[in-house]
This record gives structure tokens, sequence and C-alpha cells, in this order.
């Protein structure tokens, strides 16, 4: 795909999750991996009315090369792309639920995500939670490199969810299973709902394991 035809996606799923209420105001930022560096939403925009032109563009080492300021988490974007080989796209909310749920204390901080279903589990995986830093500390880059890339995804305390993949699309989608996952937990949450098993995460593993 074209650097302007990943522009123009970009817009476009972005204005998607903002309407559907997964972004509010300047909340979010999204980047996509392009041949020669890095796409990523400027600071303080909103993720409903972005330019494709105002896009801020990084090169391979992280540098501004052109459009607006990037966003100043663009430490924990990076991140992901330097420990998953393969990563195409990152997107990070302030979605209410999962935001919600990085709030709790009680949460586990191996994996913040219960498997309530088969697709936060094959789409999502284990999500593990990082604990609280100020919003555009460098130090949320470091907490997701000390994980080796062993996971898709994050919850920051206190913050919100960030979701990596290997492209945009498969991103949004994996990003909105875990919102909507989040949602289902705290409507469950008295009700002690039934978790797949170990078994059953493990099968489901084995039978949509990525090449």
């Amino acid at each position: 795909m074209s650097e302007a035809s990943t522009r123009t996606l970009l817009v476009r799923f972005a204005r998607s999750l903002f309407e559907r209420g997964y972004s509010v105001g300047s909340a979010g930022n999204i980047s996509v991996a392009v041949e020669d560096g890095l796409l990523i939403t400027p600071t303080n925009s909103c993720l409903g009315f972005l330019d494709e032109a105002r896009i801020s563009k990084l090169d391979r080492e992280g540098r501004h090369i052109s459009g607006d300021a990037p966003s100043k988490e663009v430490f924990l974007h990076r991140a992901f792309y330097e420990t998953r080989p393969g990563t195409g796209a990152v997107v990070h909310l302030h979605s209410t639920y999962a935001t919600a749920l990085s709030c709790l204390p009680e949460l586990d901080p191996q994996d913040g995500i219960a498997p309530l279903t088969p697709y936060v589990v094959m789409r999502v995986g284990k999500v593990p939670v990082l604990p609280y830093v100020r919003p555009g500390d460098p130090a949320m880059g470091d907490m997701i490199r000390q994980l080796q890339g062993a996971c898709a995804a994050v919850l920051l305390a206190n913050h919100g969810p960030v979701v990596s993949g290997k492209d945009l699309s498969s991103t949004v989608y994996a990003a909105e299973e875990l919102e909507e996952t989040a949602k289902l937990l705290f409507l469950l949450r008295d009700r002690q709902p039934r978790l797949l098993t170990p078994a059953q995460v493990e099968e489901l593993g084995r039978a949509f394991a990525k090449p």
C-alpha cells in the first residue's frame, strides 16, 4: 500500500473510532509503519478530524521529518515496533471500559483481560498491566521493551489500552475486541462468569497460530 493510501486509511479508521466513542476530545493516538519510517497522529489532535497532510512522519530512527509534531506518546509506539517483528500498526485508545478496567487495583498484572471469549484470546492474547507513569513519559517505552515482544497489547494503569498488530485494520479490530471484552467483564463482574480454561486457551493458540 502506498503512503498516500495509508494516510487515507489512517484518517478513515481514526474517524470511525472517534464517531463510535472509542476516543473523545484529543485522546488516543495511532501509528502505522510505512516503507521509510512511521506515520503517527499529531500531538493534541482529535482522531475525528485528522488532516492527511498534517499527519506526523518519522524516519526509521524516530526523527520527525514532516507534518505536525508527533504524539507525545510516540515512545510506547516505537517500543512495539522495535520489539515485535512484523508490527505494522499501534493503536492507543482511552476507550471507556478498558480504561476503567485499568484503574482497578485487583487486576492480574500478568494479564488484565480475562479469557471470556475465544475472540479476545485469538485477536488480543495476554494483556499485561503496566504501572502508572505520566502520559508522554519515555518510561512507557522502557516498560514495553522489557516485555521483549511477548505480548501484542498492554493496559497502562489508570490510562488505557495499547494494541499492536500486523496492519492497521487488524490492530483496530483487536483494540475494539479488547474494549468489548472489558465491557463484558464489567457486566459480569458480580456474576462469577465462566472463563475459558487454560486447555481451551492453548487449543486456540494451536488452531489459530500465526505462521
